[in-house]
């Protein structure tokens, strides 16, 4: 395999503040290096990220912040990374996104890809709004990756004109995401962590907040930015506010068991895994999921995770719960996804995917 100069357009790679794919481009862009590639990774200054670092500029890629107040500096970004092989613009960077997409789908003489790390909300909007301007420029990129979705995904990209559509499923980091022992702070029944989004907040009020409430006398724990206002009457649930990834091998550790609650739109198109169910597979953590189709090609219902349709279904599996039984089914998903769901594995993954296209 050839060793790739790639320039990376995405959110944030040294803060997950309001930046749930930190962790995905973490273990992607690592996994990468480590096959031989040489990595820049370009983000804005922007929503506060750089004041919550989780990290210093990695060893694996190199750092570019660029500001966020106008648009010559993201046309100065573009100038520069005109010189890699292959240059990637992500979904949702958050400035100047337009502006992105347009100038690495014009550029010449370079593999240009749009890597759509939240594609069900992505594929909602276009099919909302017949004049969305990005409609036009999928056709333009050679290649379309995403961060889930599976077949309805790729389907809905190749209508839109894909030249090719791989879905790229998050994975576990074994050396930053394994067990730790219980941090008092964290114990308790059952944890969640993720920020408040408008399409996600009713189904944490189903899922976690109904499971609470009828549990009045349990310790439920929250983390996560934005649900101050949300928690003010549950006084059996402990809000921690941002939680930093230094914590998190704790905070899932810790409880008798932690919760996924998807996004609607990715529990609606299914097949697209958050990052929180690798990291609490890798902590051992018994875990507790949504339902959405294929959760089974990543973790094994009622073996390596516990499946529930609703609060009412939470609310059973956790009173019949015991910590032997926790145990077993996180130790069961530990042991499954380091067969099958690493990052080394989707670092070897899309530098298959690159050479075939870079070659094609």
């Amino acid at each position: 395999m050839r060793s790739f100069s790639i320039a990376f357009f995405g959110s944030s790679l040294v803060s997950a503040y309001w930046n749930g794919a930190a962790t995905y481009y973490r273990g992607i862009i690592s996994a990468l290096h480590h096959r031989g590639h040489r990595i820049t990774f370009y983000e804005p200054d922007a929503y506060d990220r750089q004041s919550h670092r989780d990290i210093g500029d990695p060893g694996y890629a190199q750092s570019v912040v660029y500001s966020a107040d106008n648009d010559s500096a993201v046309q100065e970004m573009v100038g520069r990374a005109a010189n890699a092989d292959i240059v990637i613009k992500a979904s949702g960077v958050g400035v100047f996104d337009e502006l992105l997409e347009e100038a690495v789908a014009g550029m010449k003489g370079v593999l240009r890809v749009f890597w759509d790390v939240d594609a069900p909300a992505t594929l909602d909007r276009l099919g909302r709004n017949e004049s969305d301007p990005f409609r036009a420029l999928i056709p333009e990129y050679d290649l379309v990756l995403t961060y889930g979705g599976g077949p309805p995904v790729v389907k809905a990209y190749e209508e839109f004109g894909a030249k090719r559509c791989v879905p790229v499923y998050n994975a576990l980091d074994p050396s930053t995401h394994f067990p730790v022992e219980c941090d008092d702070r964290f114990k308790g029944l059952l944890g969640f962590l993720g920020n408040r989004m408008p399409d996600r907040e009713e189904r944490v009020h189903e899922f976690f907040f109904k499971a609470a409430g009828a549990m009045n006398g349990r310790r439920f724990l929250l983390g996560g930015n934005g649900w101050e206002s949300a928690v003010q009457e549950m006084k059996n649930i402990v809000y921690f506010g941002h939680i930093y990834t230094r914590d998190h091998n704790a905070f899932n550790c810790s409880p008798l068991a932690v919760l996924n609650i998807s996004r609607e739109s990715m529990a609606r198109y299914g097949f697209s895994p958050a990052t929180r169910v690798f990291e609490a597979a890798g902590a051992e953590s018994c875990l507790l999921t949504d339902a959405w189709e294929g959760i089974e090609t990543f973790l094994e219902p009622g073996k390596e995770c516990l499946v529930c349709r609703n609060g009412d279904e939470v609310i059973a599996e956790l009173s019949g719960l015991t910590p032997s039984r926790a145990r077993q089914i996180g130790k069961a998903a530990r042991n499954r996804v380091l067969l099958e769901h690493t990052y080394a594995m989707r670092g070897a993954q899309v530098e298959t995917i690159f050479e075939e296209t870079y070659g094609g």
